[in-house]
C-alpha cells in the first residue's frame, strides 16, 4: 500500500460531528455523576425511613457501583456485536430502573434497582468511548475523551444542587431526586438515534463497504479504507488477549491507576455531606456543600485537558498522583486544623486528580487495538469499581469506627500506591496515532505510527 502524507481521519479538523459525539457520549458520564451523586442527598432521608444501619447505607451507597464493575463485562459485547446497536439500547434499562426508585419500600429493593442502573453505566463506558475514539483525530483526542470526564463532575454538581432544591418537596423527596435521573436518559437515547457505526470495528470484522461508505459521510469523498487500515486481516475478540504477552503490563498499568483514583474519590462523593460535617465545614448534610466539593473536581479536569499533550500522558498523571497524595495527607493529618488548611487539602486533592480524571479513558482507548478495545475499558473498568466499591462501602464505617483523619490516611496510602504504579507502568502515546498507540510492535514502527507514515498495528 502506497504510504500517504495525510491521514484523513487521524489528522482530521475538530468538526461539528465530533462535536455532536463528544457530547453524546459525555452522557454515560452525565448520568453516572448525577446517579452516584445524588444518592447522598437522598441518604439523608432514606437512612431514618428505611432504618438502615452502617452496612446498608454503604451498600446502598456502593450499589450502583457494584453494577458498574458488572456492567463493565459489556465491553466484550460491542466488541463483538458493535459499538452503534448497543449506543441507544443501553440506557432504555436505565430509564425504566430510574422510574422504578420511586415505587421502593426497603434497603433491599433500593440495594437491587441501583445495582441495575449501575450494570447500563458501565456497559456504556466501553461503548460509547470505544466509538468516540474510534473516530476521534489524534490531536483531538486526548481533549475528546478528556471532556466525557468532565461531564461526570457536572453531572455530579447538578445532582448536589437539585437534590438539595428537591429536599422542599417533603420527606418523600428522595423518592422524586432518584427517579429524576429517567429525564436525561430519555433525552440522551433521542441524540444518540441515527448515529453511524464505528467503522474500524466495521473493517476489523471484514466488512469493508460499510466501513468505507461511514467513512465518506464523516470524513469526506477523499476518505478511503486506506486511512484506518489494521495488518493482518480481522482479528478475534477475546479476553485473553489483555494478558498477553505485551498487554498484560498495559492492563494492569490502568485497571490499577484507575481504582487507586477512583476508591477514595467515589467514597467522597458519595458520602460527601457526611464527610464536610466531619469536618465541621456545615452545620448539618448540605448538598452545596458537596456541589461545590465536586465542581472543584470539575475545574481540575480543565487544565489536564490542555496539559495532556503538551506535558504528555506519563509526566501528566505522575505529577497528579503526587499532588493527589500530598492533597488527601493535609486531610488525613490535619482533620481539626483551621478551616483554611482542610479546604487547601481539598483544593489540592481535587485540583490535581484532573490527570488520572482526564486519563481513565483515554488510556484504555489508546492502549488496545480495535479488536478488544471496548474489553479493555470493560475490564479496566470493572478493576477500577473493585477499588471504588470497597472504598465506599468501607467510608462510613471508616468514619463511624476510627473518624475522618484515620480514614483520609487509609485513602492518602491508596493514592500513594496510584503514584507508585504510574512511575512504574505509564507509557507514553503523546501524538501517535490510534494504530500506533495500541501496537506493541518494535519501537520503530511506534514511530513510524506517530509520524503518520505508518498506519497498522497488530
Amino acid at each position: 500500500m502506497a504510504e500517504r502524507t495525510k491521514n484523513l481521519v487521524e489528522d482530521a479538523k475538530f468538526s461539528p460531528f465530533h462535536m455532536k459525539l463528544t457530547i453524546y457520549s459525555s452522557g454515560g458520564p452525565f448520568l453516572d455523576g448525577y446517579i452516584l451523586s445524588i444518592i447522598a442527598i437522598a441518604l439523608t432521608q432514606i437512612t431514618p425511613q428505611l432504618h438502615l444501619n452502617a452496612t446498608w447505607s454503604g451498600l446502598v451507597g456502593a450499589s450502583a457501583l457494584m453494577g458498574i464493575f458488572i456492567g463493565g463485562f459489556f465491553g466484550y459485547v460491542t466488541d463483538k456485536f458493535g459499538r452503534q446497536l448497543m449506543y441507544t439500547i443501553d440506557f432504555i434499562l436505565l430509564i425504566v430502573a430510574s422510574i422504578l426508585q420511586f415505587w421502593i419500600q426497603t434497603g433491599w429493593e433500593l440495594f437491587i434497582i441501583r445495582l441495575i442502573l449501575g450494570i447500563s453505566i458501565g456497559a456504556d463506558y466501553p461503548i460509547a468511548t470505544s466509538l468516540l475514539t474510534e473516530f476521534s483525530p489524534k490531536k483531538h483526542r486526548g481533549t475528546m475523551l478528556g471532556v466525557t470526564l468532565i461531564a461526570y463532575y457536572v453531572g455530579s454538581t447538578v445532582a448536589y444542587i437539585v437534590g438539595q432544591l428537591m429536599l422542599a418537596i417533603g420527606p418523600d423527596a428522595w423518592r422524586w431526586m432518584l427517579a429524576s435521573s429517567a429525564v436525561p436518559a430519555v433525552i440522551l437515547v433521542l441524540l444518540r438515534m441515527g448515529t453511524p457505526e464505528s467503522p474500524r470495528w466495521l473493517l476489523q470484522k471484514g466488512r469493508r463497504d460499510e466501513a468505507e461508505e461511514v467513512l465518506k459521510e464523516v470524513y469526506g469523498p477523499e476518505a478511503s479504507l486506506q486511512d484506518i487500515v489494521v495488518s493482518g486481516g480481522p482479528k478475534r475478540t477475546s479476553y485473553l488477549k489483555l494478558f498477553s504477552r505485551g498487554y498484560l503490563k498495559r492492563t494492569l498499568y490502568v485497571g490499577l491507576f484507575y481504582m487507586a483514583a477512583v476508591a477514595p474519590l467515589f467514597a467522597m462523593l458519595t458520602f460527601g455531606p457526611e464527610m464536610l460535617t466531619a469536618y465541621h465545614l456545615f452545620d448539618g448534610a448540605s448538598g452545596y456543600g458537596a456541589a461545590i466539593i465536586s465542581a472543584l473536581f470539575l475545574i481540575g479536569c480543565i487544565p489536564a485537558l490542555f496539559l495532556v499533550n503538551k506535558l504528555g500522558r506519563r509526566m501528566m498523571i505522575i505529577v497528579s498522583f503526587a499532588g493527589m497524595t500530598v492533597g488527601i495527607l493535609l486531610l488525613g493529618i490535619f482533620p481539626h486544623a483551621p478551616i483554611g488548611v482542610i479546604l487547601l487539602g481539598f483544593v489540592v486533592y481535587a485540583i490535581f486528580s484532573g490527570g488520572p480524571n482526564v486519563m481513565e479513558w483515554l488510556a484504555p482507548n489508546e492502549l488496545f487495538p480495535t479488536e478488544v478495545r471496548g474489553t479493555a475499558v470493560g475490564i479496566t473498568t470493572c478493576i477500577s469499581r473493585f477499588g471504588a466499591v470497597l472504598g465506599t462501602y468501607l467510608f462510613p464505617w471508616g468514619m463511624q469506627s476510627f473518624g475522618i483523619g484515620a480514614t483520609m490516611l487509609v485513602g492518602a496510602a491508596v493514592t500513594f500506591g496510584g503514584l507508585i504504579v504510574c512511575i512504574a507502568l505509564a507509557p507514553e502515546t503523546t501524538n501517535k496515532s490510534l494504530n500506533a498507540a495500541s501496537s506493541v510492535k518494535s519501537k520503530s514502527h511506534a514511530r513510524e505510527g506517530a509520524s503518520g507514515k505508518n498506519w497498522v498495528h497488530s
